[in-house]
């Protein structure tokens, strides 16, 4: 029993003594670095057999005073999305790249880093991690000629996409290309006319620029769909395949947390101001009633979701998509 008592204590004192030791020799950890990046901006999903992936163009902050409606509902919306900085709203951009199996589609290219803060023109970088080369895409179809949306196509005067035929309604070329046009135009949407001007030059020079006027389908399941108000020519596409459907709706809104509950309230960008406010009204019940997924330019990203009556009676809310891994 003593025996057992003192090699009981001394294998204690031992283990101490062996603990204390090394805690002595082990140095203490420094906290990690941060590292300041993101993941890649891509997000796929499929429409039937049609893989759609959302490539990130980059965010940036948008001031509410560009909205035009009630400023007081139009910061109470605001402040019920968390938005406290009503000068500095947040932004997304984005466009979408759809492989229908024998086609490479890309609609809309973003900024290109023509326009926008430095934090925008990021989608050809998003569409090589994403697993494809601008050289694959086969076709580029614009929603208009904005700088955040046909921006992308060009790069140092030469064409990003070398391959691919650029498409776009045929009254939004007409208006963003006429230097006529662009001479009355207000010094601040010049920088529109020139960077629309500026992509379509190396794409017209090599012969891979086309308008169109109907609406029939340009690609096998990918047709025009009339959106007007927003440009002269905006114009929406949709995706079917397989009984499914993807709306690519372009600009019909801007800022959801105002526009999904009040889409009475425009913004500054839309040359019709009253049709774009029809025209969404109008499409905002049909879309929530067909149970239409979108693709939103400007919602956050991937910006793909759906729309359904507010509880209240008041608008719609934005249902967004849940990520989820393909196999």
């Amino acid at each position: 029993m003593k025996l057992s008592t003192i090699t009981s204590r001394t294998l204690l004192a031992v283990s101490l003594a062996f603990a204390s030791t090394l805690v002595a020799v082990v140095p203490a950890q420094a906290a990690a670095p941060m590292q300041h990046k993101q993941v890649a901006g891509f997000y796929r999903t499929m429409i039937g057999d049609y893989e759609v992936t959302a490539l990130h163009d980059g965010g940036g902050l948008i001031d509410s005073n560009l909205l035009h409606g009630d400023p007081a509902l139009i910061q109470s919306l605001l402040a019920r999305s968390f938005e406290s900085d009503p000068k500095n709203v947040s932004a997304t951009v984005q466009g979408y790249l759809v492989n229908t199996g024998s086609k490479l589609v890309l609609i809309d290219t973003g900024s290109g880093g023509h326009w926008g803060p430095p934090t925008l023109g990021n989608l050809v970088q998003n569409l090589k991690a994403s697993g494809y080369k601008p050289e694959q895409v086969d076709l580029v179809l614009l929603t208009h000629l904005h700088g955040d949306h046909a921006g992308g196509i060009y790069k140092d005067g030469k064409r990003v996409f070398p391959n691919a035929t650029v498409m776009m309604k045929k009254a939004d070329a007409d208006f963003w290309l006429s230097k006529e046009i662009m001479a009355k135009a207000p010094e601040d949407a010049k920088v529109f006319f020139k960077i629309a001007q500026d992509g379509a030059a190396p794409y017209m020079a090599a012969g891979k620029w086309k308008t169109y006027e109907g609406m029939d389908e340009i690609a096998p399941g990918i047709a025009p769909y009339a959106i007007p108000g927003h440009t002269p020519g905006h114009t929406g596409y949709m995706i079917s395949s397989k009984g499914q459907s993807l709306l690519v709706w372009g600009d019909v809104a801007h800022v959801g947390a105002v526009q999904m509950p009040h889409p009475e309230i425009s913004i500054v960008f839309d040359s019709d101001s009253e049709s774009a406010v029809k025209t969404r009204e109008a499409l905002m019940v049909k879309l929530a009633t067909d149970k239409t997924m979108i693709a939103a330019a400007h919602m956050p990203f991937p910006g793909l979701g759906r729309l359904r009556e507010a509880d209240n009676g008041v608008g719609y809310d934005w249902v967004p998509v849940t990520f989820f891994n393909l196999k």
